[in-house]
């Protein structure tokens, strides 16, 4: 009856996933549902992390290349009527609320699609000419737009799909945590350094995923229905022998590096 009545409350499409990951095990579902929420909070401190970082490099570097309204139309900088329309809402919003339009206001209005869109294709010109300067001094040499932007895609679909409470057990998320780690080492050391100290994907990462060798040590000739999906990677310890997750073991590599060099 529980089971019954989570599942409505979660709604039966969304649980629908979970069920199919789970072969129809409820109890294991639930389960699969609960871990995908604690790997979803366990992401926030470095997503976070990064948003608040880019952001904040992207207008330093614009406000000393064209000054503080570098967002305004008369500055040419924003290309399209997509990221327009988000500054003037932007503004709008701040005197709804009955306060005073400042630069910093405008900046923490916008959201992440607008800073990753600061990547695209048509922003290459503004990158050779100042946005390269959002790296930190001791990033590597020659990093390109491109270094940017694919990784940041990937990230802000992974934001926005942790914002609405979506399944990600189902992506490469070691993959996505270095990759965040990794730029925030090329914009900020220090913020890389905090984030490292506050950071929990790790320690959630291991517990959710502590059966893999276990799983992978199974002999060939165990039932098929035994058997690890191999449309996901592991094992997660909480839910049945048949459920599997697209998870790997370990840190970030990249914040395990630098780690190892201090």
């Amino acid at each position: 009856m529980e089971h019954e009545a989570l599942e409505q409350a979660f709604s039966r499409e969304r649980f629908a996933r979970y069920l199919a990951w789970a072969g129809q095990d409820r109890a294991a579902a639930l389960d699969l549902y609960a871990l995908n929420t604690r790997v979803s909070e366990s992401l926030y401190t470095p997503l976070q992390t990064l948003e608040v970082v880019l952001r904040n490099r992207i207008h330093s570097v614009l406000v000393e290349h064209c000054g503080p309204d570098w967002f305004e139309p008369a500055a040419g900088i924003v290309i399209g009527s997509y990221q327009a329309e988000q500054v003037q809402g932007a503004i709008d919003a701040l005197r709804k609320q009955g306060k005073e339009v400042t630069a910093g206001g405008v900046v923490s209005g916008l959201t992440f699609s607008f800073w990753t869109t600061m990547f695209h294709k048509d922003y290459e010109a503004l990158w050779q000419q100042a946005l390269h300067r959002i790296a930190h001094s001791d990033a590597p040499r020659g990093l390109k737009r491109k270094s940017f932007s694919g990784p940041l895609t990937q990230v802000r679909l992974l934001r926005n799909r942790i914002a609405h409470h979506e399944p990600v057990l189902g992506w490469d998320l070691r993959k996505h945590h270095a990759r965040m780690f990794e730029m925030l080492v090329w914009l900020s050391p220090a913020a890389a350094d905090w984030c490292g100290q506050h950071d929990r994907f790790a320690q959630v990462h291991r517990a959710a995923t502590a059966p893999a060798a276990e799983a992978s040590a199974r002999p060939s000739g165990t039932p098929a229905s035994r058997r690890p999906d191999r449309t996901l990677a592991l094992y997660a310890p909480q839910v049945s022998r048949r459920v599997t997750l697209r998870l790997n073991t370990g840190a970030a590599a990249v914040w395990s590096r630098r780690s190892a060099t201090k």
